[in-house]
């Protein structure tokens, strides 16, 4: 990972001693590091809820009590208050990975131990072929796809072999989420696993202002884990089903069993009635592991991922800016959000968790040298004079953020009210978000819903108190971007009512699947007519499904076939050209 320059800010007697107290904190990549890890305990397996929600599609989804009762015994302590800041120091309380799942018995290079722990059997069936061909002529997808997958490989496969559950499974997120934990679905599927909203909160991901678990590699896994092996306790014990049931939820899955047992046929996955997405999702998955069991087979040759951890969890005692934490560690801001992408502002959730993912190589003395900050060092802040007509509301829009957080920055109540002259701690101004980072707060602070056919309102109502640069924070965008748009200069002062146009939310919202895989307007496969990112021509390759190119540009067959008026027998063949209108991030 880069590095980047030291804090530049702080006094230069604070940063002698935070240097000395850091000095050894580099040292060959990936050696061990003598500051213990943070042990994140591991949870067993919950049992199977009567009725969980689905993992990656909405509206279908239902909770039970069954279900909470469920997610509450997996982690009992999802939602609880945030802890006393001296008893976070101490690692074992914290969540996370299970201390023993860092140091393993090492071999060559991961995927050898991958292949070791196979266990679902290669079936001869059709759809598993299609989805190998599939992906043995996309090379490129599965190079972007490993290079992601070495950040988080080795601790899900540590994970699985706890459980004693079918290391398959660690290949999941290659086809939900090409191991992009930024990835977020049409659907509103968010992270690694691809989690919404409802069944993450079921299984104990904790989401806020500040914090969203789907985007956790540690805790998403936990929760991917966990309702995995509920599924499967569920369905007897049958994998593939299970696998399909994460899919498109186990009512589906029960219902389509119900249904064969009625006209007495067999009651396996490959003869049972379900959703057309799901009925290629199982065949992925076995279509990897065929493909990672013996790549030189279909011509493919996959990078070594090593089979070592790549990061360490360390305490941070509270909340704490991460360009404190990237500067003392001497890694980029990028790097340090790369690993933690479930805080999506400035700063982590001052309500935990209290821990952060590091390069094993940047992590000795870290943890010792942030539990010595003082709380003024460990958040970069300005001071606002309050005047007369403030209130705490119009002072968080002042500063793109929200009453909580000035509240929480001043010890305030929930009944307390600024006082006119007195100084109250905000959020600095110049602080700048990372591309991906900024647009994960945008879609929380959107109070915006996808509305069917997936267009949203563009135009902003300018309120009392907002700024053109707190709207462009807020939209992910810059000042001189939105004040072009809207034929005004960037020093212009707003006044309530005006109305903005702003970019379409849906353009910086990247499909999953659509950009796990790469694939854009300029990339020469997938090229826009039109320049605004909706009319879209795909070109079949050998290979390629109806089903695969739907699922690829988030769409669905029956549209794809409307679109381009085909039938339901019709072959593709390479070279043809398929007209789609999908969602992307444009040129953006």
């Amino acid at each position: 990972m880069s590095r980047a320059p030291l804090i530049r800010n702080f006094p230069r007697t604070v940063l002698l001693s935070l240097f000395l107290l850091a000095a050894c904190a580099h040292q060959p990549a990936r050696a061990p590091v003598a500051t213990a890890p943070v042990a994140i305990p591991a949870v067993a397996a919950v049992e199977a809820p009567a009725a969980a929600s689905i993992a990656d599609t909405p509206g279908t989804a239902s909770a039970t009590e069954a279900a909470g009762s469920a997610a509450a015994a997996a982690r009992p302590d999802a939602q609880a208050a945030a802890p006393d800041t001296s008893a976070a120091t101490d690692s074992a309380d914290l969540p996370g990975p299970p201390a023993d799942s860092l140091v393993t018995i090492k071999q060559t290079e991961l995927f050898a131990r991958l292949r070791a722990g196979f266990v679902l059997d290669d079936v001869d069936e059709p759809a598993v072929a299609s989805q190998v061909n599939w992906f043995a002529n996309h090379p490129d997808f599965l190079e972007r796809t490993w290079g992601r997958a070495g950040l988080w490989l080795y601790y899900i496969v540590g994970q699985l072999e706890q459980r004693k559950m079918p290391v398959e499974l660690a290949l999941l997120p290659v086809i939900e989420s090409g191991f992009e934990p930024y990835a977020y679905s049409r659907a509103r599927a968010a992270g690694l696993w691809q989690f919404i909203s409802d069944t993450g909160r079921r299984f104990g991901l904790k989401q806020d202002w500040w914090y969203d678990g789907r985007r956790d590699p540690i805790e998403a896994t936990r929760a991917a884990l966990d309702y995995l092996q509920a599924l499967h306790d569920e369905f007897d014990g049958d994998w593939l089903l299970a696998i399909a049931a994460y899919n498109c939820g186990e009512l589906t899955v029960s219902r389509a069993i119900e249904r064969n047992q009625r006209l007495g046929r067999p009651t396996d996955f490959w003869h049972l009635k379900l959703p057309a997405e799901t009925h290629g999702y199982v065949p992925e998955l076995l279509a990897m592991r065929r493909l990672v069991a013996n790549p030189e087979r279909y011509g493919l040759e996959f990078s070594r991922i090593p089979d070592e951890p790549y990061f360490v969890a360390i305490a941070t005692g509270g909340q704490i800016d991460l360009q404190v934490v990237a500067d003392i560690a001497g890694i980029s801001i990028e790097d340090l959000y790369e690993l933690n992408p479930a805080f999506h502002r400035w700063a982590t959730d001052p309500t935990g968790p209290y821990r952060l993912l590091v390069p094993s190589d940047a992590a000795e003395g870290l943890q010792e040298t942030i539990l010595h900050l003082t709380p003024e060092q460990r958040m970069r802040v300005d001071h606002y004079t309050v005047r007369r007509g403030d209130t705490i509301a119009t002072i968080a829009r002042h500063f793109a953020t929200r009453p909580e957080v000035i509240r929480e920055l001043n010890d305030l109540g929930d009944s307390d009210l600024p006082v006119i002259d007195g100084e109250l701690r905000v959020p600095a101004l110049h602080i700048q978000l990372p591309e991906k980072v900024a647009r994960a707060a945008m879609l929380v602070d959107s109070p915006t819903r996808v509305r069917r056919g997936g267009r949203r309102p563009n135009i902003h109502v300018v309120r009392r108190g907002d700024t053109l640069f707190a709207l462009a924070q807020r939209l992910g965008t810059d000042v001189q971007t939105l004040a072009q748009v809207n034929g005004i200069k960037a020093g212009d002062r707003l006044h309530a009512g005006q109305k903005l146009q702003v970019r379409d939310s849906n353009s910086i919202v990247a499909d999953a699947t659509l950009s796990a895989r790469g694939f854009s307007p300029g990339s020469g496969t997938l090229a826009s007519s039109d320049g605004a990112g909706r009319r879209m021509t795909y070109i079949v390759r050998r290979g390629d499904t109806l089903y695969g190119i739907a699922r690829l540009l988030q769409v669905t067959v029956n549209e794809l076939m409307g679109w381009n008026g085909m039938s339901g027998g019709r072959n593709l063949k390479p070279g043809q050209a398929l007209v789609a209108f999908v969602k992307t991030r444009g040129s953006g």
